[in-house]
């Protein structure tokens, strides 16, 4: 209904109703729907997320058109956003009870950037997690940041559509697909490397590689041939006590020699399942709490379960998926690997 030539006013809270709505309704036909839904107003929180919202604005043939969905993803109007390797699909909540479907495509990353970008972050990129949590140099971050020749696509590098009727090449539905792009960042920046079609992992094994042989250099001038492990922490991220090793392996891994063993006069018991968080190493932690579960877990149910924040937490779960120790069924959702 429509009042002269202007439609009804709705209030924000008849729309974010309507779009909670709307989400119960199509969850029991998909129950793996992945709604956008901000904390607070902020479009974007992390690194990721604001570098993907400022590069589209950064091109004068967006920068007019993509703040017409800034009030769509604020008010839960994206009721699914799901990324794949150079594809993103998504529902929209419009003026209908039929929500919008968007199809965007982007482009592989030009092989030609890749080999320079991998080639910028070899003596400034350390590990995964500072990758994932934007904790690196800020030479790196212009780098990521140049258009054409950086991380983020350019217009020419991306095409859309949506089903709604609106004629303009960039509709308030797919302005609001791109603003939620910035969102899931937030949530798993990993998901930008799959959306490239970029090897994440490539832009660290050379930095690894140069570290470990600088390392292995320094070790061997002192007539030492192993990395201890608090250089391991450093290199890779994690600590030897993140995996059941026998004592004589850690005193290796130290430079030590391994103590006389004694028989133990008490018998050695298992750790009692209540205290088990305050024995286990973060790594450890994180991959107990996915194979004890029976069912898959989201960042949130971590979070509940460990008390880590969402930024440590991806950080622990990318080791944890090269390490094969758990798997990555869904956007942000992580099971156990299955004994079958």
């Amino acid at each position: 209904m429509s009042y002269g030539s202007y439609p009804k006013y709705i209030s924000v809270a008849e729309r974010k109703a309507k779009a909670e709505k709307k989400i119960k309704q199509l969850r029991k036909k998909n129950p793996a729907l992945r709604p956008i839904i901000l904390e607070g107003q902020t479009l974007a929180r992390t690194w990721w997320g604001k570098a993907w919202n400022n590069n589209l604005k950064s091109y004068a043939d967006y920068s007019n058109r993509i703040g017409r969905g800034s009030s769509y993803v604020r008010h839960g109007a994206v009721l699914d956003l799901q990324i794949t390797p150079g594809t993103i699909k998504a529902l929209v909540q419009g003026s209908r009870s039929k929500p919008y479907e968007v199809l965007i495509r982007i482009a592989k990353m030009k092989k030609q950037n890749w080999q320079i970008i991998k080639k910028e972050c070899q003596s400034r990129l350390s590990s995964l997690p500072d990758l994932l949590t934007g904790k690196f140099p800020k030479e790196l971050q212009e780098i990521f940041m140049v258009q054409g020749k950086g991380l983020f696509p350019t217009p020419a590098e991306i095409s859309f559509d949506c089903s709604c009727p609106d004629w303009a090449s960039m509709c308030k539905h797919i302005a609001a697909t791109l603003y939620g792009v910035g969102a899931r960042l937030d949530e798993d920046p990993s998901l930008f490397f799959i959306l490239r079609q970029a090897v994440l992992e490539d832009l660290v094994n050379q930095a690894i590689h140069d570290k470990t042989a600088s390392i292995l250099e320094a070790d061997m001038a002192m007539d030492s041939k192993v990395i201890a492990d608090d250089q391991l922490e450093d290199l890779f991220g994690i600590s030897m006590d993140d995996f059941d090793l026998p004592t004589i392996v850690k005193d290796k891994a130290k430079g030590l020699r391994p103590a006389t063993q004694k028989s133990p006069k008490e018998p050695i018991t298992t750790t009692p399942r209540d205290s088990l968080q305050s024995h286990l190493t973060d790594t450890a932690l994180v991959a107990a709490c996915i194979s004890d579960s029976k069912s898959n877990l989201s960042i949130k149910d971590l979070q509940k379960a460990t008390g880590f924040p969402a930024r440590k937490l991806y950080g622990v779960l990318s080791r944890l998926k090269q390490q094969g120790r758990v798997l990555n069924p869904a956007q942000g959702i992580y099971s156990r690997i299955s004994e079958s």
